[in-house]
């Protein structure tokens, strides 16, 4: 399947370091998962700020391209936000001294919030219908690969991942789906 809404590849250090906020990756993720059109208001319940910390957040994300105002919803004095992609990848030069520490700077904004989030929800796994405690999975194999194989890994995985992404299957869930955290991660270990 074509991704209608493409990734955004992020090679410029001045972005990187833009993102690396926990609310501007909590708003990335909301806008890019769902093709949510929303006020600052609104987008500040989603991320615990203001609406007017909320909107200057959404500024600089739009200064940098990842969102932009949307058209009126009716009342046009009314601002609107829309995410210009359904999320990104980070792609900058790693031999560039800045690159390196703007792209480490928002890698650990983006752990940070991932496994407080995986913390939160293994603690709380317990209180989930018994169907949702089967259906988690916590895994982390050791495999054996050479770089090839890796990328022909990540390849599969994100073709497999690609064909229940949140904002293509909106429209048209099955019964009983909710949003589900997938943390990927592959890299060669000592």
């Amino acid at each position: 399947m074509a991704d209608r809404h493409p990734t955004a590849r992020i090679t410029d250090p001045q972005v990187m370091r833009a993102l690396a906020h926990p609310a501007r990756i909590a708003i990335i993720e909301h806008l890019g998962s769902t093709g949510a059109v929303v006020t600052a208001t609104e987008c500040a319940g989603l991320v615990g700020l203001s609406p007017s910390a909320t909107s200057y957040h959404l500024r600089e994300l739009a200064k940098n391209g990842l969102v932009e105002q949307a058209p009126s919803r009716g009342d046009a004095r009314e601002r609107v936000w829309r995410s210009t992609t359904s999320g990104f990848n980070i792609d900058g030069d790693l031999a560039e001294p800045e690159t390196r520490a703007s792209q480490q700077a928002l890698v650990e904004v983006y752990l940070t919030r991932d496994f407080a989030r995986l913390r939160e929800s293994m603690a709380r796994l317990h209180e989930e219908p018994k169907e949702w405690q089967d259906a988690s999975a916590l895994m982390g194999p050791m495999l054996l690969l050479t770089a090839e194989e890796l990328i022909e890994v990540n390849r599969q995985v994100k073709e497999l991942l690609d064909r229940y992404r949140r904002r293509e299957r909106m429209a048209d869930a099955p019964a009983g789906a909710r949003a589900v955290a997938v943390h990927y991660a592959a890299f060669p270990v000592e």
